[in-house]
């Protein structure tokens, strides 16, 4: 509130400050930001933008004047790499915020907006999004990227023999599941015992599994997703006799 008061009239939260406000973008040490409808000199401890906005494109949250959820993630698209604003459209989702005036509708309303080629190629993706739960995730999402793999289902559930797992990706169609090995939490002989046991199990009913470590994604990228180019060919194979 502080710094849409010192920005003067018309000023309210915009970009990474109203993502974090509507908590759609992990809570950081970032400066402010705002934005207001005429040009002005923003103090070194706020960060300035300038947009004429439409009264649909403002709401209030906490008393505090900000931009809307669909006008957030319009301007998230043009600051943020793909795979952040994924994960803030995925939280909208999930904390079920919506807006007056859609995210296709603003972008109808203002072509040729950085970022609007990146929002519309997330818009028509059929890939699953999912949320991931750490750093290592996000490495192997990138990676698959990067080499044009298909995205798993990320942190879904499993129903095997009356077990419920939590594969931390899953390509149903191929049945493959790559499990990403941090080391800490399979250091236990407990948990060593655990993973194989599972892995047996998933094998006997057709489901392929194999690890990948935090060290591997570092280290040989191209060889991991080579294999996993492979491993997903060969799961659209039709069986032989």
């Amino acid at each position: 509130m502080a710094a849409v008061l010192a920005s003067g009239d018309g000023a309210v939260l915009s970009h990474r400050a109203a993502g974090q406000l509507w908590g759609m973008v992990p809570r950081s040490t970032s400066l402010p930001e705002v934005t207001r409808p005429r040009a002005f000199r923003s103090p070194a401890t706020i960060v300035g933008h300038r947009a004429l906005l439409a009264v649909d494109e403002i709401e209030a949250v906490e008393g505090i004047p900000v931009t809307s959820v669909s006008r957030t993630l319009f301007d998230l698209a043009g600051i943020q790499s793909r795979r952040q604003l994924e994960r803030a459209f995925h939280e909208a989702e999930v904390r079920h915020r919506t807006s007056r005036v859609s995210v296709p509708d603003l972008m109808a309303r203002h072509p040729g907006r950085r970022g609007a080629a990146k929002l519309r190629a997330l818009l028509e993706s059929k890939e699953p999004v999912g949320i991931t739960r750490n750093e290592l995730e996000e490495l192997f999402v990138a990676l698959l990227d990067e080499h044009r793999l298909p995205r798993p289902r990320l942190n879904g559930t499993l129903a095997i023999r009356g077990r419920l797992l939590e594969p931390d990706c899953m390509w149903t169609e191929q049945r493959l599941l790559v499990e990403l090995d941090g080391g800490g939490v399979h250091r236990t002989d407990q948990a060593f015992e655990s993973d194989r046991q599972r892995d047996r199990i998933l094998l006997s009913e057709g489901w392929r599994s194999t690890r990948v470590t935090w060290r591997q994604l570092h280290g040989e990228p191209a060889e991991i997703a080579a294999d996993l180019r492979e491993l997903l060919r060969a799961g659209t194979q039709p069986p032989t006799l």
